[in-house]
């Protein structure tokens, strides 16, 4: 435990972050200070909010530092301690480097018994993308049975337990996707009733009345640009949009405008954001219920894990580009 690989932060982004962004290097392992722990990171979320954080400007959360190393949700064991409520071994979640081990502070670090499910399942289903998806649906979508909800990446992270909530609540589900082994994989794995692969069909209007004939009443938003301008013809009177994120906009140099917005006033529609951060009050009942789900066979959740923390550059850049296939997840050590 001499070397620690880091993935640095080399330079901002201006459209479609690439390779020369980021500079892998190796330093000697840093000690904890006072109060610190060194931890051996083992899984790593890579997120789109993250592209966000490239950006030099105020956001809701802190930015990446130029020539400091990247972090995000990770998992791992703690090697050394310095704080009493830590020892070494315990499994923790929290802000993590992309590297091989970080030494962090206590109050960014959260005990994990580890027992449900996996270790990466702490930075998915029973994490930040799920709980996202269980928020957004709860407090802003708030399907009813029988009504329609519809959901754009929905294999991804958060949109694929944004469907299977939707399903559980006795609603009509149909989603957006990027290949056509995702659309076998919504309708025959997670339950969705309907989804096409909005890059090979010839138009989004066409396609979302042919899986929606009877309109949206939810739409859970990832994508945003041209989705949601279509999205916006197909809405019934009092439809909810759940304004989770909009991946479509993030690389672009001047982001897509919408044009047809003016429809939500007479179909009284709601669009609402939110940060998943700002609920963490609700995280203890969004626990029990998806750790019971999960248990009970209800929830299906896909990962795609990239081994080697030197990978996350690339991992990062293809998710960006609907590469991934379900949440995507660095693996740098073994549990």
């Amino acid at each position: 435990m001499t070397e620690n690989n880091r993935i640095l932060f080399k330079s901002r982004p201006v459209g479609w972050v690439d390779a020369s962004h980021f500079k892998l290097v190796k330093e000697p392992v840093s000690e904890p200070g006072p109060g610190e722990v060194l931890v051996r990171n083992i899984f790593l979320s890579l997120d789109p909010y993250m592209r966000g954080r490239m950006r030099d400007e105020k956001r809701y959360t802190a930015g990446f530092e130029l020539g400091k190393v990247l972090d995000g949700g990770g998992v791992g064991e703690v090697m050394r301690s310095n704080n009493a409520s830590l020892v070494p071994g315990d499994l923790v979640t929290g802000r993590l480097g992309w590297e091989n081990y970080t030494v962090a502070a206590r109050g960014l670090l959260t005990k994990v018994d580890g027992k449900v499910g996996s270790l990466s399942h702490y930075l998915g289903v029973l994490g930040m993308p799920s709980m996202t998806a269980w928020v957004g649906m709860r407090n802003i979508g708030q399907p009813d049975e029988g009504e329609t909800v519809f959901v754009s990446a929905a294999s991804g992270a958060v949109g694929q337990i944004a469907g299977q909530i939707a399903k559980l609540k006795g609603c009509y589900v149909a989603g957006s996707v990027g290949s056509d082994e995702k659309v076998a994989y919504v309708i025959g794995e997670l339950g969705f009733d309907a989804a096409f692969n909005y890059k090979t069909v010839s138009s989004l209007d066409v396609s979302l009345n042919e899986v929606c004939p009877s309109g949206i009443d939810v739409y859970f938003e990832n994508v945003g640009g041209g989705m949601l301008e279509a999205v916006l013809l197909q809405l019934n009177p009092y439809a909810r949009i759940v304004a989770c994120g909009m991946i479509s906009q993030y690389n672009l140099e001047e982001p897509e405008g919408v044009k047809n917005l003016s429809t939500m006033v007479g179909n009284k529609v709601k669009m609402q954001g939110f940060i998943v951060s700002d609920h963490m009050d609700l995280q203890p009942e969004f626990f029990a219920e998806m750790s019971k789900w999960m248990a009970n066979g209800k929830i299906k959740y896909r990962e795609d894990i990239t081994r080697g923390v030197e990978n996350a550059p690339a991992a990062f850049i293809g998710m960006l580009k609907g590469k991934n296939f379900g949440k995507q997840v660095i693996q740098i050590a073994n549990p």
